[in-house]
């Protein structure tokens, strides 16, 4: 039998750990998963404060302004380790119309920059006094847009300096792992690594009391909450 040249010993050697090394990765490479789930606010939204009658505007609040603050947030009381390195901030719109903010509620990551436009055809003065962001806009016209960068996580109030029925929030939060409900107050939260988390939803400024929740390796964990 002919004997095999040392070499070829040691490049038979090399792909065979290679292949090993990549079959143990492939092992150990874990499936994300997700939350999902009903969140259910027991108490009638909030009416909005009296404003102003106007000629364009006259009456009760929309439906769509009526759903809008019912919507609530849900998220993650700490996030999976690295979850920061993975935050796209981006930009997002927070407009103002028929004298109201549209939306409501906008949750985004640290970073974001917020555009507030003004599509009415007054003035409006955009300001908040909360901490983790203070900022006062000043008076601008219809089709006119000025933006914040949000870059501490918590809870900003937004005002409007000219009409004091003009309010919404702002969620600002250190990680991804967040999702808004929608108009029926269903809410999923996607590429949650497999772990046990503590979940919270956020309604009008109360938050539930902490739930704990075990996402496994590629699944889904249904958890649905009531905020009274």
């Amino acid at each position: 039998m002919r004997a095999v040249p040392a070499a070829a010993v040691i490049l038979i050697a090399v792909a065979a750990t290679s292949a090993s090394s990549a079959s143990a990765s492939r092992s150990t490479v874990v499936a994300v998963g997700s939350i999902r789930g009903r969140v259910e606010a027991r108490r009638p939204p909030a009416a909005a404060a009296t404003r102003r009658p106007t000629v364009a505007a006259l009456g009760a609040p929309t439906e769509a302004a009526r759903i809008d603050r019912t919507r609530s947030v849900v998220y993650l009381e700490s996030a999976p380790r690295g979850a920061f390195e993975q935050v796209d901030p981006g930009r997002a719109v927070m407009d103002q119309r028929n004298e109201t903010f549209v939306p409501h509620v906008l949750a985004v990551t640290a970073g974001t920059i917020v555009d507030f436009p003004n599509s009415d055809r007054i003035y409006h003065n955009v300001f908040s006094l909360s901490k983790g962001a203070r900022f006062d806009l000043g008076r601008y016209e219809a089709g006119h847009s000025k933006s914040v960068r949000f870059d501490r996580p918590g809870v900003v109030r937004v005002f409007c300096e000219i009409h004091s029925h003009m309010n919404a929030f702002i969620l600002v939060f250190g990680h991804p792992f967040f999702a808004m409900t929608d108009a029926d107050g269903r809410y999923r939260i996607d590429n949650v690594p497999p772990g046990t988390y503590s979940v919270v939803a956020w309604n009008e400024g109360d938050s539930s009391d902490p739930r704990q929740v075990t996402v496994p390796d590629g699944g889904a964990t249904e958890i649905d909450f009531t905020v009274r």
